[in-house]
């Protein structure tokens, strides 16, 4: 059964409304003022809020409807306004608030049903979809994070555990070579926690208005010299470096150095590990007029169509073909940051002719 709070000071117009969502089968809650509304709203959490915009004073239900946005726990109940002046500019202001839908009076009881119906309706249908997103998310994680742990762990003990029982026996460049693959197998074990961690960060940066608010109000400056050390980095690590070409506009982003950085490095290792060692990886940065846009071009092996609508956390692909380590998180990092920071994230590619992945971000966006 759904919980609905009705806010309104007229006492027959909240019974009306009482009575109307009851027959339906529907919880209903009464608040006669804009504070009673909100303190009923934290209190109980309802599925549906319906608030007259004039209650004691002009523009109340605005107001209502600001505090509720503010907080995490009520931020996403569904808000109906109702108000007899449905002018573009109120609704407009309502929308920019956050409203999510008008209800004009006088209205009739069947309108009161469709409004009240669609709202919970697209309710449902997200939390279906989040649902099915956690389903599968859980399924990939259960799947792969102990294959994934296990492959440089088993690097690590079995070399460990020969230099422990034979290091007598062994000459200095054995003692030296596998001395380096236990570190080469740290380091990627260290990756791996280190993405996971990340990606289960932003996920909760997501749902808290304020960390939000703060991711995007961070910029860089030096974008370029973040963008050519992150590169080089990435490209030395695969003995890339002679075929890196850089080409990078001194300019601003929108973004924290360290999640800047973080996108470089994801991009540009993916293009040096999935391209042929012999062809160039091309790096770009670009201010436009309205964005700001970073591209990483390689001549590699590609992503199918397929493959790029499936970009998503805990996605690796033909994994059994290619035998690459790596949860895949590094390019679902990127693109997730990208979005949080109102940008778009978009990939060209076709197989066996090498991909572009370009991150554009706006010059401006709101905290």
């Amino acid at each position: 059964m759904s919980k609905i709070l009705v806010i309104d000071d007229e006492s027959w117009l909240r019974e009306m409304i009482r009575l109307a969502l009851e027959q339906q089968g529907f919880e209903v809650i009464e608040a006669t003022d804009s504070g009673e509304g909100v303190t009923q709203a934290r209190e109980q959490l309802p599925d549906l809020i319906i608030c007259d915009v004039n209650m004691d004073k002009a523009g109340a239900g605005y107001t209502t409807l600001a505090k509720l946005r503010e907080s995490p726990a009520t931020a996403a109940i569904p808000f109906i306004l109702m108000t007899g002046l449905a002018d573009a500019a109120g609704m407009r202001h309502g929308m920019e608030l956050g409203a999510d839908d008008y209800l004009p009076k006088p209205f009739k009881v069947d309108e009161l049903y469709a409004t009240v119906n669609a709202r919970l309706r697209k309710v449902q249908t997200v939390r279906q979809e989040a649902e099915k997103k956690l389903t599968m998310l859980r399924s990939q994680i259960s799947l792969m994070l102990p294959h994934e742990m296990r492959t440089p762990l088993n690097g690590i003990i079995s070399n460990a555990e020969m230099l422990a029982e034979s290091a007598a026996s062994l000459d200095p460049q054995t003692i030296a070579e596998m001395s380096q693959e236990i570190c080469q197998s740290g380091q990627r074990l260290e990756r791996l926690i280190e993405n996971f961690l990340i990606y289960a960060q932003l996920e909760i940066v997501a749902s808290d208005p304020q960390s939000m608010s703060r991711l995007r109000s961070a910029k860089t400056n030096n974008a370029a010299e973040i963008a050519r050390t992150a590169a080089t980095t990435q490209a030395e690590k695969s003995d890339r470096l002679n075929n890196l070409v850089l080409d990078l506009d001194d300019t601003a982003i929108p973004m924290a150095e360290d999640y800047f950085r973080k996108i470089v490095e994801e991009l540009v290792q993916n293009a040096v590990k999935f391209s042929d060692p012999h062809c160039s990886v091309s790096v770009k940065l670009r201010s436009t007029l309205d964005n700001v846009e970073l591209s990483v071009e390689d001549q590699g092996r590609g992503f199918s169509t397929e493959q790029i609508s499936r970009v998503g956390a805990y996605m690796q692909f033909e994994r059994k073909m290619q035998d690459e380590q790596g949860f895949g998180l590094g390019l679902a990092i990127a693109k997730k940051l990208v979005q949080l920071h109102g940008g778009e994230l978009l990939i060209e590619s076709s197989p066996g002719s090498g991909s572009t992945v370009t991150v554009r971000l706006p010059h401006n966006i709101s905290a």
